[in-house]
């Protein structure tokens, strides 16, 4: 099944997310995910994990960005480089910089991990 983030509720949370408005962009990707079935299940779980560990970030709660930031590469390492439209690859490289950022205590952090849709997906 491909993901389709040009309509509903994976666009909602792609903008959403993009906006820095992570909470939100949580609300519309998990209702998306109670729809699907694995893979792409998996994998939505895992940005809805990453995009609340962003929300834990805004509000000083580093060491629940760290774990849940742990929990979501879990799920980005069983994926292929691309998947779902998604930059797996990088997007895993930016959420690994975000993990060694908080246990080592950066005192500044990278920016956040970029969700980067193909042209023809987004």
């Amino acid at each position: 099944m491909a993901l389709d983030w040009s309509s509903r509720g994976l666009a909602a949370g792609l903008a959403c997310y993009r906006n820095q408005e992570f909470f939100e962009a949580h609300e519309h990707w998990e209702a998306v995910w109670n729809g699907l079935t694995d893979p792409e299940k998996s994998f939505v779980q895992g940005l809805i994990q990453l995009t609340v560990a962003m929300h834990h970030f805004q509000h000083a709660n580093a060491a629940g960005a760290q774990s849940l930031l742990r929990r979501a590469l879990v799920r980005f390492d069983r994926c292929p480089e691309s998947f779902g439209g998604v930059d797996v690859a990088r997007l895993r490289n930016e959420v690994r910089a975000w993990v060694n950022g908080l246990e080592t205590g950066a005192s500044c952090m990278p920016a956040y991990p970029v969700i980067r849709i193909a042209p023809d997906e987004s």
